[in-house]
C-alpha cells in the first residue's frame, strides 16, 4: 500500500505492506507458494536444513499453515514435501491443549515464518520459544525486507532489523521480495497514480535505507 503510514518505530513511510490483506483463499495460496518456493532455493542453493515451520502469533499462524501447504503442493506425484508446522498463543490455556504452542513438536531444524521484520521482537521470542524445546532455530522466513536500519524517526542504527537477527542468532534471514523489487515496481509503474510515490519511497530509503542493498 502507498500513502502516508506511520511504522512502529514512530516514522513516517510512504509505503506499508499489510499481511492482512492476504485475506481470500487463492491470494493466501499464491503468497504461500512464493514462501515454499523462496524456502527451496535457500535449501536448493545454500544447504538450508528444515523439518518444522513455526508461524509465531498471530500473523505468522496463517502464514506457516499455508505454507505449509503449499510445500506439499510442489511434487503431488511423489507425495510433495510433507512438513509439520507448529504455532504459539500469546497467553497460556489450563484446559484442554494446554500451554502455549499448538502443533507439531519441535525438534530438529525450525524455520520461524512472519510477515515481516520490524523491531525483531517477535524473532526474539520465536527463538527462546524454539530454543526452550530444545530445537534449532534454523533460518527466518519472511514475505517484505524493508531493507531499513533500525531505531526510531531520530535514532537511526547502523544494522538492519534483519542484520541484528543474523548477528544476534547466526542464522539466515530469507525474503519473498524486498524495497528493491518495490522501487523496480514504481519504476514500471510510470503511467499510474502509484507512480508519483516513487521520489518518496527513494527519499524514505535515503534516509532510513540499509547500507547493505
Amino acid at each position: 500500500m502507498f500513502g502516508e503510514f506511520t511504522t512502529k518505530a514512530g516514522r513516517e513511510s510512504p509505503y506499508f505492506f499489510n499481511a492482512g490483506l492476504f485475506n481470500r483463499g487463492q491470494l493466501l495460496g499464491r503468497l504461500a507458494g512464493f514462501y515454499a518456493k523462496t524456502l527451496l532455493a535457500a535449501e536448493r542453493d545454500h544447504g538450508l536444513k528444515f523439518d518444522v515451520l513455526f508461524g509465531p502469533a498471530y500473523k505468522g499462524i496463517t502464514l506457516a499453515s499455508a505454507t505449509a501447504v503449499a510445500l506439499s503442493q510442489v511434487d503431488p506425484i511423489h507425495g510433495g514435501r510433507d512438513v509439520p508446522f507448529a504455532f504459539n498463543r500469546k497467553e497460556a490455556k489450563l484446559h484442554g491443549e494446554q500451554g502455549i504452542l499448538i502443533g507439531a513438536k519441535l525438534a530438529g531444524n525450525v524455520v520461524i515464518v512472519d510477515d515481516v521484520i520490524s523491531a525483531g521482537t517477535s524473532v526474539r521470542e520465536s527463538v527462546e520459544i524454539i530454543r526452550g524445546q530444545g530445537a534449532n532455530p534454523a533460518a527466518v522466513l519472511i514475505a517484505l525486507d524493508r531493507q531499513e536500519r533500525g531505531g526510531d524517526a531520530d535514532r537511526i542504527s547502523e544494522l538492519s532489523a534483519l542484520e541484528e537477527v543474523e548477528r544476534d542468532y547466526g542464522i539466515p534471514v530469507l525474503s519473498v521480495a524486498n524495497l528493491d523489487d518495490i522501487m523496480s515496481y514504481l519504476e514500471l509503474s510510470a503511467a499510474s497514480n502509484i507512480a508519483t510515490y516513487a521520489k518518496m519511497v527513494a527519499d524514505y530509503r535515503a534516509r532510513y535505507g540499509a547500507h547493505r542493498q
